[in-house]
């Protein structure tokens, strides 16, 4: 849970901070433009930046795509769907930077070599506007973390095949599952065992369902079972 704490601090404080200050500085330009000084250096310093976040988004990307192992998901899905604000956070970031580097671009060139005054500020209000977005998403997607999420649709059908595969077990009434951060899971189960299974034979099946699950997913760490009536 800690990890979802502080991304979502991340995604208040820096994101959101920024694009607020992006916002403010947009409008006093176009309020009182300024002229663009040595605009090539500007345009330089911005092309490096381009690179360094081109090559970490490179990375992560790389990383997204080892995660979904060739399913067709797309990268809005993943970012969606995943629970590792770790690497989501990345690509949201990098994107971000990526396209805040385009806008910064294109307001230094419109206001130095086509003499569009407000252009630089213009760029510098799309670029908190940009900032501003990223922050809502990542404050939305590590909020629900933190309040609890459950696994994904993927996942709990590993988890409901690896159960299906125990023989003692005659019904599956409840699975609930919570994730407690990017590489623990939590599964509660409430189980119907035959009606000639003895205290013996659940305790070995109980233990049979924590190892099925754990190798169905690596990331199961609790496993909770309650009987129900048996059928």
């Amino acid at each position: 849970m800690e990890t979802y704490f502080w991304s979502f601090i991340v995604a208040l404080m820096v994101f959101l901070l920024g694009g607020v200050l992006s916002l403010y500085e947009g409008v006093r330009h176009i309020l009182a433009p300024e002229p663009v000084i040595s605009p090539w250096i500007s345009i330089a310093v911005l092309t490096i930046a381009a690179v360094f976040e081109g090559t970490s988004f490179r990375i992560a990307y790389r990383e997204y795509r080892r995660v979904v192992r060739g399913r067709p998901a797309r990268l809005w899905d993943f970012i969606k769907a995943s629970k590792d604000p770790a690497l989501f956070s990345v690509l949201l970031e990098d994107s971000a930077a990526l396209i805040g580097i385009c806008l910064a671009a294109a307001g230094v060139i419109a206001a130095s070599i086509f003499h569009v005054a407000w252009a630089d500020g213009l760029a510098s209000i799309a670029i908190g506007l940009l900032l501003a977005s990223v922050a809502f998403v990542l404050a939305n997607e590590t909020r629900s973390l933190i309040a609890g999420e459950a696994v994904a649709p993927i996942v709990m059908e590993r988890l409901e095949e690896a159960l299906a595969r125990i023989g003692c077990i005659t019904s599956l009434d409840e699975v609930a599952t919570l994730h407690l951060g990017p590489g623990k899971i939590l599964v509660a189960l409430t189980l119907a065992f035959r009606r000639d299974s003895t205290t013996d034979v659940i305790e070995e099946a109980i233990r049979e369902v924590t190892e099925a699950l754990r190798k169905a997913d690596e990331r199961v760490v609790y496993v909770y079972v309650r009987p129900s009536e048996q059928a």
